[in-house]
Formats: structure tokens, C-alpha cells, sequence
């Protein structure tokens, strides 16, 4: 039995397991990822279909969006991150960099920093506007699972399936 809680709704429209999920900042958009390798975003409110974002060439694994909520960025089973206007649907920008499978991304509250957790074993800082990486920040002896910011962006945290949680100074990368 289920207390306090009931479906709203069930959204239908991928045509692969569904991987991912994120609300954008003002709840009003729902972005999901899924193996048929789109990206697609859903009112919401009314749970009708908005956009596809197409050209992934693997399952997309994650999705996150930029504190204003006019980036989207998605992951792959591959090594890249891509980065989306939200609005239109068009790619900005891909982010290739890891060697292994990009696991989790987190934009700095300011949205001016993205980072990324990969199987390789590092987290990538990257510029969020310009798609560039800024630092590479090696710790971890095995796969980086999950990253988060602190509300004032100076510290990332990253957890990992070698059992450890490392805090690092989101400016410096130490």
C-alpha cells in the first residue's frame, strides 16, 4: 500500500528503456533519456511531448539542466557529453574528453562550469558556454559514479565505486 502518494501521469513516446529523467528549475519541463538514443522533453504539467533531441549515437544515460534551465546536457554510454539549447533543441556543443563511460554531470549553481564523472576514473571540470575543459581531477582508483557542486560552487564532490567520497576545490581542482 502506498501512503500519500498517486501516479499523475505516464509518459509515453520512447521507444527504449528510459535511462535518465531531470525537471528543469522551474518544474515545468521533464527531460528523459533512453536507449533509443533521443533525449526528449515532456510538459510537465500535461505530460504532452515537446521536443526529441536526436543525435546520440549510443543510450543516453544522463540528463541534466543548467541552473537557468537553457542548457540541457546529456551523456552517453560512450566517452562524450553533449550539450543542448533547451529551447530549440539544437546541439552546442560535445564534450569529448574521457576515455571510459561519462556516468553523471552537474552544472555549478552559476551554470558557468559542468563537471563530469567517468569509468576512467577522473572528473572533468569543462566551461559550460564554450565546451572547453579546464581540468582533469585524478583521485580515484576506480570508475567516478556521481558528481555534485556545493551551493556556492567553490567545492565538487565526487563518489566512486572505489568506496570513497573525494571533495575538491571546484577553482583549482585541488
Amino acid at each position: 500500500m502506498s501512503i500519500g502518494s498517486a501516479l499523475l501521469r505516464t509518459l509515453e513516446g520512447h521507444s527504449g528503456s528510459v535511462l535518465a529523467v531531470a525537471f528543469s528549475p522551474d518544474g515545468k519541463v521533464l527531460a528523459s533519456g533512453s536507449g533509443d538514443e533521443t533525449v526528449k522533453l515532456w510538459d510537465a504539467g500535461t505530460g504532452a511531448a515537446l521536443q526529441t533531441f536526436n543525435g546520440h549515437s549510443g543510450p543516453v544515460n544522463t540528463v541534466a539542466f543548467s541552473p537557468e534551465g537553457k542548457q540541457l546536457a546529456s551523456t552517453l554510454h560512450h566517452r562524450t557529453v553533449k550539450l543542448w539549447d533547451a529551447g530549440t533543441g539544437a546541439a552546442s556543443q560535445t564534450l569529448d574528453g574521457h576515455s571510459g563511460t561519462v556516468s553523471a554531470v552537474a552544472f555549478s549553481l552559476d551554470g558557468k562550469k559542468l563537471a563530469s564523472a567517468s569509468h576512467d576514473r577522473t572528473v572533468k571540470l569543462w566551461d559550460a558556454g564554450m565546451g572547453a575543459a579546464l581540468q582533469t581531477l585524478e583521485g580515484h582508483s576506480d570508475w567516478a559514479w556521481a558528481v555534485a557542486f556545493s551551493p556556492d560552487g567553490k567545492q565538487l564532490a565526487s563518489a566512486s565505486r572505489d568506496r570513497t567520497v573525494k571533495l575538491w576545490d571546484a577553482g583549482t581542482g585541488a
